[in-house]
């Protein structure tokens, strides 16, 4: 059994025990907070840094790997933005006049244009001014037919070894994923397409390539093929080439895209539901944690600290 000499000693050691280690956690809190501020200001200060550096329109390597886009104000770029189907539309027949000539269109059907830029009966027409190969019939011969809205955009060239040939071996990449397979996106592509410029002195350009200082190594095959005038828009749009740049480049954005507005529908629909529900959680959450969270717990030490609660003598 405990005597009373024995449970003082115990008492005191607990009480130095106790204020060490008040001591020495209120240390290590101030260690802990101080390492984790400094934590997080390193990681705020780099994400801003790696912003900022991203925003810049010249950095180090340009040469190597061209410069770096300004920052174009595409509606479809904001955070509720979607896309503009008028420019959609135009930038269809931008591609049709333009650019059809050497780049494929793998991933677009005509039935995709119907409700976005065309109605069902205008899909249909386009369709139908190509000839497809399809087959075989009952005698097991390939036929030629119009086309149909389940057909896919037709190819410049039948196969890739034509394409280069045609393009003194360069081969026109297939336009479907352009602006997410360029880092860059939509404003990598309209600075392409509107950055070319004489060769500055010094820089040897070879034959048959034309300089662009946004394309890596500023040597790139395609010549410059928008200029002002080169569209008549349907709907009497300036035809610039500014604006001729901006609706192709919108409607390469929508056949790589084309979910972007039901997407960002989805997103805010989503984004309002949560927050409906995040709020009833928090008030549920306070509603019953409230009575709890509030009480006030007391501790009423022992009149004799010094009495050993063994010793039965008054």
């Amino acid at each position: 059994m405990f005597s009373g000499g024995s449970f003082g000693a115990f008492k005191t050691a607990a009480q130095g025990a106790a204020k060490r280690f008040t001591t020495q956690a209120g240390s290590n809190n101030v260690t802990y907070n101080a390492a984790m501020g400094a934590l997080g200001a390193t990681a705020i200060g780099s994400g801003v840094l790696l912003f900022n550096l991203n925003r810049t329109a010249a950095y180090a390597n340009m040469e190597a790997e061209g410069l770096h886009p300004a920052d174009y104000p595409f509606p479809q770029k904001k955070m509720l933005g979607t896309f503009d189907h008028a420019s959609i539309r135009r930038g269809f027949q931008v591609f049709k006049e333009v650019c059809a000539a050497c780049h494929s269109l793998d991933l677009v059907y005509w039935r995709n244009l119907v409700g976005v830029a065309y109605s069902d009966e205008e899909a249909r027409a386009m369709a139908e001014e190509y000839e497809y190969t399809d087959g075989p019939d009952d005698q097991g011969e390939m036929f030629e037919r119009t086309g149909k809205l389940t057909d896919p955009i037709p190819r410049p060239y039948a196969n890739e070894e034509a394409a280069r040939a045609a393009n003194a071996g360069a081969l026109p990449p297939d336009l479907s994923l352009i602006t997410k397979a360029r880092h860059g996106g939509v404003d990598y592509i309209y600075a392409l397409l509107t950055g070319y410029t004489d060769a500055p002195a010094g820089v040897d350009i070879k034959e048959g390539l034309n300089y662009n200082p946004y394309f890596p190594g500023g040597s790139i095959a395609m010549a410059q093929n928008i200029f002002d005038g080169v569209v008549e828009y349907e709907d009497g749009t300036p035809n610039t080439a500014s604006q001729i740049t901006k609706d192709v480049v919108t409607f390469l954005n929508w056949a790589a895209e084309p979910e972007l507005d039901d997407r960002k529908k989805i997103g805010a629909k989503a984004a309002l539901l949560f927050s409906s529900l995040t709020l009833i959680a928090l008030w549920i959450k306070r509603n019953r944690w409230h009575t709890i969270k509030t009480r006030k717990i007391v501790f009423n030490s022992p009149k004799n600290w010094g009495k050993s609660p063994f010793d039965k003598s008054k």
